[in-house]
């Protein structure tokens, strides 16, 4: 019967018309675990028998699934969802691809997830790898894929699901720049979230749903945005920031959820829950009958000691590592300090990890006349902390498998292409340069390309300014000489280019060894002005 046939039959009854009952749903989520499938310690790296001695272990997939458990023990009413970026991370990914990220989010019970970029890393075939082994749907609605015939067919924009006699759309949204920051292919064109957003909740709208929760691996800056603009719109679960949204924590950037205003007079909660599968984040939301969101509440929950991890998914986890575990035990170097490879560090100033990694790139390529390195603060995944190094923590660093490329480039070349690398600080991309051999300053606020005030390189004992039509030799990684992170420069000037140098971790292990006990420095290498 129709609501108002309804309300009138009441009326003529003389009874009270009744109140239509709120629907209350609690999202579980995660986003940006990046294969860290074991334990975490405090520098995000992997956790050490030291670390689980001291009980200073976070994660996992073993911790991670009895909290999912307990959770929905005890909500009436719940889903499991991803923001994106299960891939790349860890000796996991690197030797099983997605293989054991879909066993491992199959064994979680995830509903569904978005595509992060990091799933495109190693073409679309892996990817459609590991969609034919989740057991749930993996979405994108801002690609165009049918060009592309391992994902045609299976990558699809939303998915309707039923909870409780309700039917909730979820979305999947991932960087507009994805052709840049990983390896599509040719085939897959990546748009703009906000227009790609309004037709699929149009579309969702229009077959009745009023539930709408967007899986977003755009960044929380970006989630303000699309929730400000795009009518219809729920709820948003983010991603690709890493972004830790708390109530309770001093380290947290906004409020769990953050509320924005959008159309219509709707108001949109946002969360987000760090990364690395150290918190799962918990978000109960109310709908009014007229699929209103009326309330919004929750925290995210850290996965540390306290939670205990289950013993068979503990022991599959063990049987999975055996396969690397020999390599990554292995002992390399020495750490004199912690060293710092802190995200929110590395895509906005000199850090000590940057400094280590451009260090030791310049220093293996300097016999053949290379002056100048630049790393992409994005490469770096991890601190590493004080003592001992392993190959597997230098691999939780440097996880992607990148040869150092080396080749010539002008002066004017090497300035574009720092600016590029400052163009995006404020968002915190993963294309600021750390860089050896140079040193530069910027203005934080000049407009992106015109924020480079000056560049030295190094001459001797001294610094000389760097000359825009002079010829040097430069050192990066292969990802970011191909045009990886905006640096087009690099793949359409570069002189003489050679990409197939040595592995980068290996690089970088051999240069620990040579010198002994490291200590980390920061020597001003670079210099952000107002």
């Amino acid at each position: 019967m129709a609501r108002t046939a309804l309300a009138a039959a009441v009326a003529l009854a003389g009874l009270a018309t009744p109140a239509f009952a709120d629907y209350t749903l609690t999202i579980l989520h995660t986003n940006d675990f990046h294969s860290r499938i074991e334990p975490i310690n405090k520098y995000d790296s992997a956790c050490g028998e030291k670390d689980a001695a001291e009980g200073a272990c976070f994660g996992g997939s073993a911790r991670l699934v009895t909290a999912i458990r307990e959770r929905r023990a005890a909500l009436p009413n719940s889903i499991l969802v991803d923001g994106g970026d299960q891939f790349q991370g860890s000796l996991f990914y690197t030797t099983y691809k997605g293989r054991a990220a879909a066993e491992l989010m199959n064994a979680l019970g995830y509903e569904a997830m978005t595509v992060g970029n990091h799933e495109f890393d190693d073409g679309p075939e892996v990817l459609r790898g590991f969609m034919a082994a989740v057991e749930f749907p993996v979405l994108l609605a801002n690609a165009d894929v049918g060009a592309e015939p391992a994902l045609a067919d299976v990558l699809r924009p939303s998915v309707v699901i039923e909870k409780a006699g309700q039917r909730i759309g979820l979305i999947g949204l991932t960087p507009v720049e994805t052709a840049e920051l990983a390896s599509p292919g040719p085939n897959v064109r990546f748009t703009d979230p906000i227009p790609a957003l309004e037709a699929e909740v149009a579309r969702l709208t229009a077959d009745g749903i009023d539930k709408i929760v967007v899986l977003s691996h755009s960044g929380y800056r970006r989630d303000l945005e699309i929730a400000a603009a795009v009518p219809g719109v729920d709820v948003i679960v983010g991603g690709h920031s890493h972004t830790l949204l708390s109530n309770v924590s001093d380290k947290a950037e906004g409020p769990y959820p953050t509320w924005v205003d959008g159309p219509g007079g709707a108001r949109v909660p946002i969360v987000q829950a760090y990364a690395y599968g150290k918190f799962l984040g918990e978000l109960t939301v109310t709908w009014d009958d007229a699929g209103r969101v009326t309330a919004a509440s929750g925290e995210p929950i850290l996965m540390d000691g306290q939670i205990a991890e289950d013993g068979p998914l503990k022991a599959r986890i063990a049987e999975l590592a055996t396969a690397f575990d020999e390599i990554r035990n292995e002992v390399v170097a020495e750490a004199a300090a912690p060293i710092d490879g802190e995200r929110t560090t590395c895509r906005a100033a000199e850090c000590q990890m940057g400094n280590l990694v451009a260090d030791a790139m310049l220093d293996r390529v300097k016999g053949q006349g290379i002056r100048i390195a630049i790393a992409n603060g994005g490469g770096l995944r991890a601190s590493i902390d004080a003592g001992p190094v392993t190959m597997g923590e230098i691999l939780t660093v440097l996880p992607f498998q990148n040869t150092l490329a080396t080749f010539a480039l002008t002066g004017a070349d090497v300035i574009a292409a720092l600016e590029n690398g400052v163009s995006q600080a404020e968002q915190g991309a993963g294309r600021f340069p750390q860089v050896a051999g140079i040193r530069y300053t910027w203005r934080r606020s000049a407009p992106p390309g015109a924020r480079i005030v000056g560049v030295e390189i190094r001459d001797g004992d001294g610094w000389v300014p760097l000359d825009p039509a002079a010829i040097y030799g430069v050192v990066s990684n292969d990802y970011v000489r191909r045009g990886g992170d905006g640096y087009a420069v690099f793949a359409e000037r570069a002189i003489d280019a050679y990409d197939f140098g040595p592995a980068l971790e290996q690089v970088l292990a051999d240069y620990m060894i040579a010198g002994g006990a490291y200590t980390p420095v920061i020597e001003g290498r670079i210099t952000a002005v107002d």
